[in-house]
């Protein structure tokens, strides 16, 4: 019975305030990136031995539009590398979570410039629209259109197809899912996820413990577990068994299991949660996962 009480007190806090439409985007704005210099919170911090030379170290805007839009979005990116060496580089598009901004996934991006060697490989990053200092209020198409934008602008620096890899974590392996699967401005050679969900649907029951239709409390279209069967690209799946966020079991290993292309790997992580992936694998065994997959497959 109080088991019945609880989750009915879940679906009434959610059919009302708490929209998960709303709530997906925790998103926080700023005035600048400090990046090195960020002092909020984070998930980590680098030691001085993944330190990137500020040479290197690109902030820049893209103009993004949706094709169902009339005018276009000031989005922010950071570039870690020589932008001049696209042309000829891999680049790893990583596509951030839900929370705050770039500032905050700074070290997840700077650990991923250390992949293999230092520099060996770009990395891009953006805030979607309505995050950091992006303009605009955060979209399920948004997030498609600012990273199709990002995509452009590598295009348009040289990048072909068969030296893009993509990494979504968290809510950013719903872009990276989707443009993986789909005809965009340029098709990934390798989808990365870390800690995926499985749709916007699964969410909500998880949330509810409750067999609840999504619509009940969302109207968003999001479904990775679905997306998946149209990427035939080599797919690297990793995730946390303690995550108590987006649960291994009904989030991940969907999205794991329903993957039916040329080439799958997972890691499943013990002990690690949502956020701590790295940290609990130790940051060369991290490095060594995701290096190991790019040049491999």
């Amino acid at each position: 019975m109080k088991k019945y009480i609880l989750s009915l007190i879940v679906v009434v806090a959610l059919s009302s305030c708490l929209r998960l439409d709303d709530n997906l985007y925790n998103a926080s704005k700023l005035t600048e990136y400090k990046l090195d210099n960020y002092t909020g919170e984070v998930d980590f911090t680098l030691d001085y031995s993944y330190h990137i030379p500020d040479s290197l170290v690109h902030v820049f805007t893209l103009s993004s539009q949706g094709a169902d839009e009339s005018s276009a979005t000031t989005i922010y990116a950071i570039y870690i590398g020589d932008i001049a060496q696209i042309a000829t580089d891999t680049v790893i598009m990583y596509c951030h979570g839900n929370k705050d901004h770039m500032d905050f996934y700074w070290q997840r991006a700077k650990l991923l410039a250390n992949t293999k060697s230092k520099n060996r490989f770009g990395v891009l990053m953006i805030d979607y629209r309505g995050y950091g200092m992006s303009e605009g209020k955060p979209t399920e198409n948004g997030l498609y259109a600012d990273t199709d934008a990002a995509l452009k602008w590598l295009q348009s620096k040289g990048l072909t197809n068969n030296r893009l890899v993509i990494y979504g974590f968290s809510m950013g392996s719903a872009p990276a899912t989707k443009l993986s699967a789909n005809n965009y401005t340029l098709k990934p050679s390798k989808l990365m996820l870390e800690a995926p969900f499985a749709s916007a649907e699964v969410m909500v029951q998880d949330g509810s413990g409750l067999a609840l239709p999504g619509t009940t409390v969302t109207d968003l279209q999001i479904n990775n577990g679905e997306e998946i069967k149209g990427v035939q690209q080599p797919f690297s799946w990793i995730h946390g068994e303690a995550d108590d966020f987006l649960n291994i079991d009904t989030h991940g290993a969907v999205v794991y299991n329903n993957y039916q292309g040329t080439y799958k790997e997972s890691h499943r992580i013990p002990n690690a949660g949502h956020s701590t992936i790295p940290t609990t694998m130790g940051f060369q065994a991290y490095l060594n996962a995701v290096g190991n997959f790019i040049t491999n497959h």
